[in-house]
Parts: structure tokens; C-alpha cells; sequence
């Protein structure tokens, strides 16, 4: 009898898959690596099904990838031969949401934007919103500490989630963090295990703060640049400025591009880079015209200030689409550096170089309010892995981020695509305290092994 067999009669009919071509659906997430050949795939429904799967996985040493709607960008969700990957994407309850306390208690597999939907019946809002909101789960949000468009000001998933109710690698049920907004008992374990990437053990619920909706329509303003680095040096100024927006990304010309060969949106031929803010204080409008004379003070040759709801979402959505329309070019190495504010212009400068250097098409989008780009490597579909002359240019620009005082990654998390340099910006000793850290909660290493450090 196999071993798989076992947790098959363990777990409740139909939770267990073990057809290759099924399981294959669940081996993978939105990157170009190739999973192996997993044994099988544990669709969880409740805390119960997560105990009962990793003291099986325990027992038998199993590898264990947990998942939630396979969105993540960096590797972090792909399955290796003879894995056990745990879908957590069933487990889709909002357990609790309090308007007194404005707290939500949400199971991983919740849509992030549903989430925020049903808060927003009692006036509040779930404030992380990642470009994926609509299709990714908190129990993701929560494993990569995503961040959004928002997060410029409201803070990323961190900053939003005060306890959580794990399963740890051996069955064990810890609940860490508290319902209150202080609290400082014992060490931080809420915030040890967001970002973790499944590697430290699973959630199964997460007690997330919400907050209330902005009590006046949002001021949303779009501005176009002949250069990127003007852009840039605007966003720089704005956030000098105090002006303190709620959104502030920044599209490049080749991204530009993409959209409006998909959806035509009538892009001018001197339109190297756009810049789209938003304000959400009392005094919006006033807010929304001060980073729209500083846009213009650093160069921007056109800017407009949405007049209506349906403007707003309709330049909110033009951002929303960069990803999807960038897959449409090609096969993408997703990357998300960021860097202090003070230098994104010398960023953006090192990612234009290293395209030009290397001949790579690079599409970059940015959450520039708060430093953190992400450029899209470009090649051709059907690779199973990015040419030379793309690692190459993403080793350029990983190099400068890290002289520049910034960090490999800002939301995605590492998982396997960001291991080759990952100990240039940790150090060893780093590097061995957080293993040390994984020894304790995972000594077996069947959790997410190979990811994240």
C-alpha cells in the first residue's frame, strides 16, 4: 500500500488528489519554472484537513508546498517531485467581521477584493489591494507580505494583520498576535511568519485590521512625461512635498505600449513614461492640484485630474492591466526591487541601461510612491528558462538596487527565483539566524523546502 493511500482514508472523500494530470493544475504558480512531478494534492477545507495532512507529511517526511490561487511571481508555489502540495484556496470563509473593532477573521483562501467588498458594507476597507486583488487570496498575501497600490500610505500586509492561527510542520495549532490594535506579549510571531512563504508553517485563519472608508470620492490624477527619469524626479517631489497620496504608480513607455496594443488607449508618440496619483484625505481635490503643478514643475507635458468615479476606476484600471498585457508579449521574469525614494530616478536609469546594455526588452511598472519597481524581463513564450543576456541584465539591476541602499524584492517574495542573489543582500550571518529560525518551527524541512531562504 502506498503511503498516500493512508492519508487518503484520513481525510474526508474527494480531498485527496493523486491524477497526474490534475495535480500538474495545482504544481505551479504564475512563473515559467517548470514543477516536478508531485505525488499528490491535499484540497483543504477546513483547519482540521491542514492537522491531518502535516502529521502525515511529519510521519512519512513528505515534502509539503502549501498554496493558495497559484499567483505568486517568484517560484514560491511550484512543486517538486515527490511533494505533497496543500491547496489552501477551499478554505474561503470570512469567519468574523466586526465594525466595533474593525477587525476582520479571514481563512487563506478568501479573495483579497472580496475581503475588501464585505468590509466595505459596514464602511471600512481591507487596505492591501496587489495588482492581482481580484484573483489572489489572503493566505497568499499573507505568505509573500504583499503590498498594492495603496500601501504607499496604508502600509503593506504586515501592517494590516495582527494575529493569525497557524498549523505548524508537526500538527501543532499555534495562534499568534492578539484582536487588539497593541499588543507586545512574547516576540513577534505574527509578523515572523508573514513573508515566511509557507516555509515556517501554514495559516489557516488571519485576523486582519480594517479601516474606515475615506468619507469623500478619492482625487486621481494622470500625468505623461517625455522620460522616465522625470517622472521620477516628480514622484520624488511629491513625496517631499508631504502631499502624502494613497496611490502613486508609474508606467514606462514599453508597458504603455503593450496596454495600447491590447486596448487601444490612444498613446502619443512623445510619451515615455506615465504617472498616476491619487489622493483620498478630506481635502482631496486641493491635494490631487498640488502634485499636479509639482509634476508639471519636473517636466510633465500633459496632466489630467479625473472628474468622476468612472474616470478614477478607469485610470486605476489601466494600471490594474500592465501584467496581463505584458504576458501577452512573452514569456516574463517578474522582478520587484525597490529602493529609498530618494534614488528612484538613478533606478530607473540603471533599468534602462541594463536593457540597453543586454538588448532586452524591459517593461517596468513601479508603486513609486514608496520606491518599489518592478521590471519585466521580456522572452519568447514557450522557454522554459530566460536566455543569458536576461539573467544577465537582471543581475545588473538586482547589483544597482543593492548600491542604491535597496532590497531584492519588496512584495514577492523570493522563492526560487530570487535564491542566486539572495546572499548579497542578507550576509551569512543572516543567513544562518534565519535558518536557525526554520530549524525550530520546521526541523524536518518538509515545509516549502528549497524556497525563500
Amino acid at each position: 500500500m502506498r503511503p498516500i493511500d493512508t492519508l487518503v482514508r484520513s481525510l474526508p472523500e474527494g480531498r485527496v488528489v493523486t491524477d497526474p494530470d490534475v495535480i500538474d493544475s495545482y504544481a505551479r504558480d504564475r512563473t515559467f519554472v517548470q514543477p516536478g512531478k508531485p505525488l499528490g494534492a491535499v484540497l483543504a477545507r477546513s483547519r482540521d484537513d491542514v492537522v491531518t495532512t502535516l502529521r502525515w507529511a511529519s510521519e512519512h517526511r513528505v515534502p509539503v508546498v502549501p498554496r493558495g490561487a497559484g499567483t505568486g511571481l517568484a517560484g514560491g508555489a511550484t512543486a517538486g517531485d515527490g511533494a505533497l502540495v496543500l491547496s489552501l484556496a477551499r478554505m474561503d470563509a470570512i469567519r468574523e467581521l466586526s465594525p466595533a473593532d474593525q477587525i476582520a477573521v479571514a481563512e487563506p483562501g478568501v479573495i483579497t477584493a472580496d475581503l475588501d467588498r464585505a468590509a466595505r458594507e459596514h464602511g471600512l476597507m481591507y487596505a492591501p489591494d496587489p495588482s492581482s486583488y481580484e484573483i489572489s487570496t489572503i493566505g497568499g498575501n499573507l505568505a509573500t507580505n504583499a503590498g498594492g497600490l495603496r500601501c504607499v500610505k496604508y502600509g503593506v500586509t504586515r501592517d494590516s494583520a495582527l494575529g493569525l492561527e497557524v498549523v505548524l510542520a508537526d500538527g501543532r495549532i499555534l495562534n499568534t498576535g492578539r484582536r487588539t490594535m497593541k499588543g507586545v506579549t512574547g516576540y513577534d510571531l505574527t509578523g515572523l511568519f508573514v513573508g515566511s512563504e509557507g516555509t515556517l508553517g501554514v495559516i489557516t485563519a488571519a485576523t486582519l485590521r480594517l479601516r474606515p472608508v475615506p468619507a469623500s470620492e478619492p482625487a486621481t490624477f494622470a500625468a505623461e512625461f517625455g522620460s522616465l527619469r522625470d517622472a521620477g524626479a516628480a514622484v520624488s517631489a511629491i513625496m517631499a512635498a508631504g502631499c502624502q497620496p494613497s496611490l502613486m504608480e508609474l508606467l514606462d513607455r514599453a508597458t504603455l505600449e503593450a496596454i495600447d496594443d491590447w486596448r487601444n488607449i490612444g498613446l502619443e508618440a512623445g510619451t515615455n513614461a506615465m504617472l498616476i496619483g491619487q489622493s483620498d484625505a478630506s481635502d482631496a481635490q486641493a491635494v490631487a492640484a498640488r502634485m499636479e503643478e509639482l509634476c508639471l514643475a519636473n517636466g510633465a507635458t500633459f496632466v489630467a485630474v479625473s472628474s468622476s468615479p468612472q474616470e478614477t476606476a478607469e485610470l486605476i484600471g489601466l494600471r490594474r492591466m500592465a501584467y496581463e498585457a505584458k504576458e501577452r508579449l512573452g514569456a516574463c521574469l517578474v522582478e520587484d526591487v525597490c529602493v529609498p525614494r530618494s534614488v528612484l530616478p538613478d533606478m530607473i536609469g540603471a533599468i534602462e541601461a541594463a536593457a540597453a546594455r543586454h538588448g532586452v526588452r524591459i517593461c517596468t511598472v513601479a508603486h513609486a510612491g514608496d520606491g518599489n519597481l518592478h521590471p519585466t524581463f521580456i522572452f519568447e513564450h514557450g522557454t522554459s528558462e530566460p536566455p543569458p543576456e536576461v539573467w544577465a541584465a537582471a543581475d545588473e539591476v538586482f547589483t544597482r538596487a543593492l548600491e542604491l541602499g535597496g532590497t531584492l524584492t519588496g512584495e514577492h517574495g523570493v522563492g526560487v527565483l530570487k535564491q542566486r542573489w539572495l546572499e548579497l543582500e542578507t550576509g551569512p550571518v543572516a543567513r544562518e539566524v534565519q535558518h536557525g529560525i526554520k530549524a525550530v518551527f520546521d526541523p524536518l524541512n518538509i515545509l516549502n523546502p528549497g524556497k525563500a531562504i
